[in-house]
This record gives C-alpha cells, sequence and structure tokens, in this order.
C-alpha cells in the first residue's frame, strides 16, 4: 500500500537530483556572468524558512568552492540590519542572492531591493522568475520545481522537493561562480558536479536504510513532549529544517539547535523526556558533536544519530543510528542528512493521523502572518 503523500515526495527525491542538476548548472550560467563572478568579494545567500535553511546548508561550499566570504542570513535580518551596512568595495563586489521558491515572499523581496539600493549586485533564485523577486533583481536563476508523476496523490505537503532544488541550484550557483574566477579548474568544477549528481544515489540508498529505523523511532518516541534537531555548520541548516517539517507535518513542538550551543543551553532543561535527533556529518563537526552526544546521554536523553555507519565511538553513545549511506562530503551533506529528518516528520504525522500544517485551522488560512503582503521599508536602514 502506498504511505503518506509526504512520503510519496520523498521517495521522489534521488530523481529529482537527476532532473535538475544538469538545468540548473545551465540556469547559474546564465544569471551569473562573467563580470559577476570575477568582482564578487562578498557573497550573501538571503531567504526565510526553508528558503533560509538551505542557504545554511551551502555556505560551507560557498566559501570552498568560490574562495569568496560568504554569509547566509535570514532576510529580515539582511534588510534591515545589514544592507545599510555593505562594504563599500566597488561594483558588482556585492553579490546578494535571495532565495524564494514562490518569488512572492515579502521580506525577501525588501531584502534584495535593499541590497540593490546599496549597489549590490542582487539574484533572484526562484522558481517564478516572473514574480515580484525576480522583479527587483538584477538577473533570474530559474529554479521552477519539475511536475509530480501523475500517478501520486494531490495534497498539500511540508516542502520537501522544493527544497532540495534550491540546495542543488545554489551548489551550481557556487560551482560556477568558481570556475569563472580560476578558484576551480574546469576539470575539477565538472568533477564537482558530477559528485552532486551523483548524490542521488546516496539519498535513495539513505531513504531505503533509514525508513525501518525512522518506524520504530516513532514508535519509541510516541510521548515525547517536543523534540530537538542538532546539527553544525551545513547540517544546522537541516537541523532547521527537519524541525520545520516536524512542525508543519504535526504540529507538534521541535527545536534546532547548533551543536555548541546545545551544550550551553538545552544541557539544562529539567524535562528528561525530549528526544534528540544528532547530525553528524564526521568533518569538522565531529569531535564536539562526540561530546554532546555523550553530555546528551548523561542526562538520559533519547538520542538518534543521523551519520555515516563508520562513525566510530559516537555511535555507540546513541540509542539508534539513522545510516546515512555515503560517506559524503561535508559541504554537501545537508542534500543527504536531511533525509531522516524528513521520513520522521512524515511518519509521525501518519502514525498520529495528524493533517498537516494543523489543516490551516485556527485562522492560519488568512494569511495573518504576512508572509506574503508584509510591508517593506523603502530605503536601507542606517
Amino acid at each position: 500500500m502506498p504511505r503518506s503523500p509526504m512520503h510519496q515526495q520523498i521517495y521522489t527525491l534521488p530523481a529529482l537530483v537527476r532532473e535538475t542538476a544538469q538545468p540548473f548548472d545551465a540556469a547559474a550560467r546564465h544569471a551569473l556572468d562573467f563580470e559577476t563572478c570575477t568582482s564578487v568579494k562578498r557573497i550573501y545567500l538571503v531567504g526565510c524558512g526553508d528558503s533560509h535553511h538551505a542557504p545554511v546548508g551551502a555556505e560551507l561550499a560557498f566559501h570552498q568552492l568560490t574562495g569568496v566570504p560568504t554569509q547566509a542570513i535570514s532576510s529580515l535580518p539582511f534588510s534591515r540590519y545589514t544592507a545599510g551596512y555593505l562594504p563599500a568595495t566597488g561594483p558588482k563586489t556585492n553579490l546578494v542572492i535571495g532565495v524564494s521558491v514562490s518569488g512572492r515572499v515579502s521580506r525577501t523581496i525588501e531584502a534584495l531591493d535593499m541590497a540593490r539600493q546599496a549597489g549590490a549586485t542582487t539574484v533572484a533564485l526562484t522558481g517564478n522568475p516572473g514574480g515580484p523577486l525576480g522583479a527587483v533583481a538584477d538577473a533570474v536563476l530559474e529554479t521552477a520545481v519539475p511536475a509530480l508523476p501523475s500517478d501520486m496523490q494531490v495534497a498539500v505537503v511540508p516542502g520537501v522537493r522544493s527544497y532540495l532544488a534550491s540546495q542543488v541550484a545554489l551548489l551550481m550557483a557556487a560551482l560556477r561562480i568558481g570556475e569563472v574566477r580560476g578558484h576551480l579548474h574546469t576539470r575539477e568544477a565538472d568533477a564537482e558536479r558530477a559528485a552532486i549528481q551523483s548524490l542521488a544515489e546516496a539519498i535513495e540508498a539513505t531513504i531505503d536504510a533509514c525508513q525501518p529505523v525512522v518506524d520504530q523511532l516513532v514508535a519509541d518516541w510516541r510521548d515525547a513532549p517536543m523534540f530537538e534537531f542538532v546539527g553544525a555548520g551545513p547540517l544546522y541548516g537541516v537541523a532547521m529544517f527537519s524541525a520545520a517539517k516536524l512542525l508543519e507535518a504535526t504540529g507538534e513542538a521541535a527545536l534546532a539547535q547548533e551543536t555548541e550551543e546545545w551544550s550551553h543551553l538545552q544541557y539544562f532543561v529539567s524535562e528528561p523526556n525530549i528526544p534528540i535527533m544528532l547530525l553528524c556529518a564526521n568533518g569538522f563537526d565531529a569531535d564536539r558533536m562526540a561530546e554532546v552526544a555523550r553530555a546528551a546521554k548523561s542526562i538520559g536523553r533519547p538520542l538518534a544519530l543521523a551519520a555515516h555507519a563508520a562513525a566510530g565511538e559516537i555511535a555507540q553513545v546513541v540509542d539508534a543510528l539513522l545510516p546515512i549511506s555515503a560517506d559524503v562530503p561535508e559541504r554537501y551533506a545537508s542534500l543527504v542528512y536531511s533525509i531522516p529528518g524528513e521520513l520522521f516528520a512524515a511518519s509521525r504525522a501518519e502514525a498520529l493521523d495528524t493533517p498537516y500544517f494543523c489543516d490551516f485551522a485556527g485562522g492560519r488560512a488568512d494569511e495573518a502572518s504576512a508572509i506574503y503582503n508584509s510591508q517593506q521599508i523603502a530605503a536601507p536602514l542606517r
């Protein structure tokens, strides 16, 4: 029997990587011209919600692939507290990439508008090139998500396909900039593109390996009052995204925390029955995550670890291992490590029989949150 609509979309993700890698590479080449790539001295990646989580996951890749200092920042902090203070380092030296699948999010439109007024080069990374975000940008990197297979259930589902598509597009943008600047030779850049496409197999195998573990965790953690997701670097973006999917799928309380900050804050929560999903790429994050795992275990917290099967001593501390099927480079980890959290959200919603997005009840259907119609400022604040 088919599983939930959210499961069905998760199962399409390997094919989505294969479908989008080459078109998004072409879109990045079109949007990022030679002058922009060679002139840039600082890159900002801005967005809200999943479109912020994806840039956080891509920030390390931008550092490593472009050689340009890069900051992933949510749209409001950028538009209200950063755009007015961009360094005056010359034309086209500040590049701001605004991410919005719909192209209609007010705060990200505002962020690109403020960036443009401050003299930055602006690029809209969106699936809606004719939308208002594209209208305030100097260039558009089109990231339209392919249609679902015709035999799939039609439902409004917490976004998993759009998030993955945004990540693929961001990585292709980083490769374009790094190759034009000479930070990567063409052969190196092509090898990286091939590596990204090969992640489709890693995603597919990770889905198969994690689903039975997730189903058992859903049963074991059925009475948990809330959930925590913990990661560092690219996997902090995944932690935020995973918490978001659980919130959207079940309406339950879920918290994302950065690995170091967990030790300073959540370590002192008195409630012991709060499960933690630890996300470890076994890279720059490995030693600190091992210490966090031991600390969480010492205070009786239920623990699951998403990591490659060869994760070492940390795997001996946790209650369950969510196996990542390949030893993915840390800069690309966010594409694969999002799978356990997505599956957990889908399976828990299925087990609890809860409607996605709280069925848009209790005022949630009238756009009271003003995502698309929020008041926008007219000029950068200084």
